[in-house]
């Protein structure tokens, strides 16, 4: 099945398997879900990814294992909260000085800047501004 908004997917597939409790996920592999991986991975959201080859010939699939804490019954998921922000129909873009704040600075905001994907924070310090993908809590 074809979809529209592929960020938009791996967010959902995310907050799918947060709520039902799994550990590992897969999805279609690209280059910018690498890459939000990667900012999920160094911000201590997920504990690691791994891109490997597919049932498929040429295609590549994305493996997350997703990370929560506490013990067997009162265990929580480290993503308390997952959303899109710019989305194919309507993109929000932000300049350096309006790039926001999530949770007061608890969240990440994940921006696609012209000098790659970075947190809101990185692309506060480097000056740049960009498109605001999703925040993440």
């Amino acid at each position: 099945m074809a979809v529209n908004d592929p960020i938009s997917d791996m967010l959902t597939r995310i907050r799918n398997a947060n709520m039902a409790g799994r550990t590992l996920i897969a999805m279609p592999s690209s280059k910018l879900k690498v890459s939000i991986a990667n900012i999920l991975k160094e911000e201590g959201y997920i504990d690691d990814y791994q891109v490997v080859d597919g049932e498929v010939i040429g295609q590549k699939v994305l493996r997350l294992r997703l990370k929560y804490v506490g013990e067997r019954r009162q265990r929580r998921p480290v993503i308390s909260g997952i959303e899109r922000v710019s989305r194919p129909g309507r993109r929000i873009y932000a300049k350096k000085q309006e790039i926001p704040w999530v949770l007061s600075g608890l969240g990440v905001a994940i921006v696609s800047t012209p000098k790659g994907v970075m947190t809101g924070r990185r692309a506060r310090q480097l000056g740049v501004g960009g498109e605001v993908l999703c925040k993440v809590f």
